[in-house]
């Protein structure tokens, strides 16, 4: 979204605040908030990931937001209880974190246990065990530093100028909406190739972003800390063959119970707009016996199974919205079209 864009959707919903529609009158019973970075924030000129993170000032600010708001913050099987019982007078949310990275333990894990509140962590395994690819934070950080770039495309040697702010941003979303086309070895062969190119160490940048399995440990050792899965490797299950998702579904479960000595019954399909995930890995999931499998597309909860757990809804939270006004009218559920019934089991 662009910066005119999202100013306009910010003054749309300041306007619904100060109407009242936005939080007056509320749909469904509750809303999962899902957040991925959570540091300080970057004066850097160039920030395509901007959107992705939050400070964790604004953490503090949501929890009590919330607290104020009298919604009950509450764990991801407390979400699962409460979207097929009949709804509850009082609305809840729940807070997830994506991607594994390790300012959730440095910066978001002081906020959140200094409030008592549950959250729950997806984690990619292969992240955690030092062979993850961070293709995105790669290809920020080769952007960021020059001022031409070249790559090959489709067998194809291709020459960018980018010297500009504007330009990078162009490239950016250019590159990174192809390379989550690729299937998962040309990806890896791709960002590797532009790596070795530009002097960006790949696997050192993976892994020191990432958490790792003593941090895990520790989180998953407080009652109040859900440790979900998001596959081993964070591809895009759309652009695998079943049976490739369908390891990615088990293989990324079973290491995590095993590294973690715990049952994992919570999953997160990798990036989870609709166009990373269909219905046929929403059947995979549920076989894999995950309790709940949550997305990105944006919606809130309904009660009576009314909402399938395995195609549960999330608020992505935009970083460059920092209105708790604008979160409240999102919240509510204003924003977004009720939901249509759904069995647990989708085929």
């Amino acid at each position: 979204m662009s910066s005119d864009q999202t100013f306009l959707s910010s003054l749309k919903l300041e306007l619904a605040y100060f109407s009242g529609r936005g939080w007056l009158k509320s749909h469904g019973v509750g809303v999962i908030l899902r957040f991925e970075r959570i540091r300080p924030r970057s004066v850097d000129r160039f920030q395509p990931l901007k959107s992705r993170e939050i400070t964790p000032k604004f953490l503090e600010r949501t929890i009590r937001a919330l607290k104020r708001w009298k919604y009950d913050i509450v764990s991801i099987d407390e979400v699962c209880r409460r979207a097929v019982r009949l709804a509850s007078r009082r609305r809840f949310a729940c807070l997830t974190f994506d991607g594994g990275y390790k300012d959730v333990i440095t910066s978001a894990y002081p906020v959140l246990s200094r409030h008592d509140v549950p959250f729950t962590l997806y984690v990619p395994t292969a992240f955690p065990d030092g062979i993850g690819e961070a293709w995105w934070l790669a290809l920020e950080q080769v952007i960021a530093r020059e001022s031409r770039i070249s790559l090959v495309m489709n067998r194809e040697e291709r020459h960018f100028e980018i010297a500009g702010a504007s330009e990078k941003y162009q490239l950016y979303d250019f590159l990174a909406q192809w390379m989550r086309s690729l299937a998962p070895s040309d990806l890896s062969i791709a960002i590797k190739d532009l790596c070795t190119r530009y002097a960006v160490d790949l696997a050192a940048l993976s892994r020191g972003a990432s958490l790792d399995w003593g941090d895990l440990a520790r989180l998953a050792a407080d009652p109040l800390v859900t440790i979900g899965s998001a596959t081993v490797n964070y591809p895009v299950l759309s652009n695998l063959k079943d049976a490739a998702a369908m390891r990615e579904i088990n293989m990324g479960k079973a290491v995590a119970e095993t590294a973690l000595r715990r049952e994992i019954r919570h999953f997160a399909y990798p990036f989870g707009d609709p166009a990373s995930w269909s219905r046929k890995h929403a059947v995979m999931v549920e076989e894999a016996d995950f309790v709940s499998a949550v997305s990105t597309v944006p919606g809130v909860v309904e009660a009576e199974g009314r909402t399938s757990l395995h195609a549960l809804p999330r608020i992505s939270w935009d970083g460059r919205q920092r209105s708790l006004r604008a979160m409240r009218v999102i919240l509510s559920g204003v924003p977004f079209p009720p939901v249509k019934a759904a069995p647990s089991r989708m085929v």
